[in-house]
């Protein structure tokens, strides 16, 4: 196979630097496409881009363990939030140690989708462009809002007071480390399945559709504005143990990501093995059916939002989550996608105190774990 054109591209990016994409023939064609579907794009609107480099959040969940993430407008926060609500909860006696409790009996997933979902019902209201809005990052995650958030849940029910997530997406990510200790954590996507499946004139790309994670509603943060970057799903994540490296790692796949993250590091503190960590079974709270997505004016979803179980979690446990509110189901074969696609570097000690890596990857997707001796 032979992508000549997508060659083209890269010897302009390679000759020019990011001149040879945001300005001149890549730029045109990328304008001349999106005017000709009816779109307004200018080509001063790709020459101004200029990229950020922005400062990671973090929460340390558990006293342990410091997750760091991309700030909004990426969706890290959600990962966070979560964490911080399960902290809350346990610390308020609502609910026993997580590690303490069965994995993935519904004890334990229930708890879980209750902290994701009000994570999600505040994450996408405040998540967005921040050059355009405050985001009350700190608040969000202070020791009082999330004890109030934790407060919510309840035990034995599913709570009404929601989000769910809206859209899904197909993400590469990978991650590499190197014989110092240094790690990075990366991940692209250019959203739905090829994006827009709009390719400019030989150019060899496909554009990118994250407008579709926009808000409509008049007054929203996350309101469609020009020159403003939506709400964004992909959050490669780093995390740090006594303040050395801990992980690094990412689970793509859309608004399955910060539900994955939660997941695998809760499964890697119980002692799993990386490997072992991404192949247990997960949950995924869906975009919802047309009946049951949810209201995009508010912080809350509708409380019947699917979420559904992999293969390998008990019909049994499935029932009685059932019986305790969730609209409850069961993903089977290529439905599993859903569940997300995940590699972890974990920096693990021998004996001797000789660094060691570990490292896994996902069986739901292609990619692998590799070495160089």
């Amino acid at each position: 196979m032979k992508l000549t054109n997508l060659a083209k591209t890269f010897r302009e990016v390679a000759t020019h630097g990011k001149d040879g994409f945001y300005k001149g023939r890549v730029a045109q064609a990328i304008v001349d496409l999106i005017r000709s579907k009816g779109g307004v794009m200018e080509l001063e609107d790709l020459a101004k881009h200029q990229t950020d480099f922005v400062e990671p959040i973090k929460y340390t969940f558990n006293g342990e363990v410091t997750v760091y993430e991309c700030p909004p407008n990426g969706q890290g926060l959600t990962a966070l939030l979560a964490l911080g609500i399960l902290d809350n909860a346990v610390d308020q006696g609502k609910v026993r140690s997580l590690l303490d409790m069965e994995h993935n009996s519904a004890e334990y997933l229930h708890v879980l989708v209750e902290a994701m979902r009000l994570a999600f019902a505040d994450s996408q209201y405040y998540i967005t462009d921040p050059s355009f809005a405050k985001i009350p990052v700190d608040e969000l995650l202070s020791k009082e809002y999330l004890a109030s958030r934790a407060k919510l849940i309840d035990p034995s029910r599913s709570n009404p007071e929601v989000g769910n997530p809206q859209h899904s997406s197909d993400t590469v990510y990978f991650t590499v480390a190197d014989q110092w200790g240094n790690a990075c954590s990366f991940i692209q996507s250019n959203y739905a399945g090829f994006g827009t499946a709009a390719v400019p004139a030989a150019c060899g790309f496909t554009l990118q559709n994250r407008g579709s994670n926009f808000n409509l509603t008049p007054g929203h943060p996350n309101v469609l504005e020009g020159g403003k970057r939506p709400y964004h799903t992909i959050i490669p994540a780093m995390a740090l143990r006594n303040g050395e490296l801990f992980l690094s790692y990412g689970v793509m796949g859309g608004f399955m990501q910060p539900q994955g993250h939660v997941q695998v590091l809760l499964n890697l503190l119980r002692g799993f093995t990386v490997q072992a960590a991404l192949d247990a079974p997960r949950f995924c709270i869906s975009a919802g059916s047309p009946e049951t997505e949810s209201n995009q004016s508010g912080r809350s979803g509708d409380i019947n939002s699917e979420v559904y179980f992999e293969e390998g979690i008990p019909d049994t446990t499935v029932e009685t989550l059932r019986g305790m509110g969730h609209d409850a189901r069961v993903a089977t074969g290529i439905k599993r996608s859903m569940f997300g696609r995940g590699q972890i570097i974990q920096k693990l000690n021998d004996k001797s105190g000789k660094r060691v890596w570990a490292a896994g990857s996902d069986p739901r997707a292609d990619g692998h774990a590799a070495a160089q001796i």
